[in-house]
């Protein structure tokens, strides 16, 4: 699978060592930058290429880090078709359940919130898990994607 990936200075490095880990598991991952370490950059020149090749790539996924994620999410939520969910530490049921009942596409975390073990696994949670596709969530995401 296609797995894009972004962030901005402050998800640098924990990106780095994700794109790694994705690649451990058998995808392809597709790195929209930054590719240096750079203090002043600013998240949305990163996020939207990932939401938008998301958007683009039917049945790829995205991963997107910053600071604390919600400017990320919010980001990538603004590209027609993506729904991007935030994981910024805790239990990992809020991954599963933006896979399984919103089909969520991209995830952003909030890299000072995470740890890198459990940014990997709720990275693993959101590749393996399916969406359940019945009917009241298709119902509900196709509400949101047609608003």
């Amino acid at each position: 699978m296609n797995i894009y990936i972004g962030s901005d200075h402050a998800g640098f490095g924990l990106k780095e060592e994700l794109c790694a880990y994705i690649s451990s598991l058998g995808h392809l991952v597709i790195d929209k930058g930054p590719y240096e370490l750079n203090a002043s950059d600013d998240y949305p020149d990163y996020i939207f290429p990932v939401a938008e090749a998301v958007a683009g790539d039917e049945g790829s996924l995205g991963v997107v880090l910053g600071y604390s994620g919600q400017g990320e999410a919010m980001c990538a939520n603004r590209v027609r078709g993506v729904r991007a969910a935030l994981y910024a530490g805790g239990d990992t049921e809020i991954v599963l359940l933006a896979r399984e009942h919103n089909n969520a596409n991209v995830l952003s975390l909030g890299s000072r919130f995470v740890t890198s073990l459990s940014a990997k696994e709720a990275v693993r949670l959101f590749l393996e898990t399916e969406f359940t596709r019945e009917e009241r969530h298709i119902r509900r995401i196709t509400k949101l994607d047609t608003h």
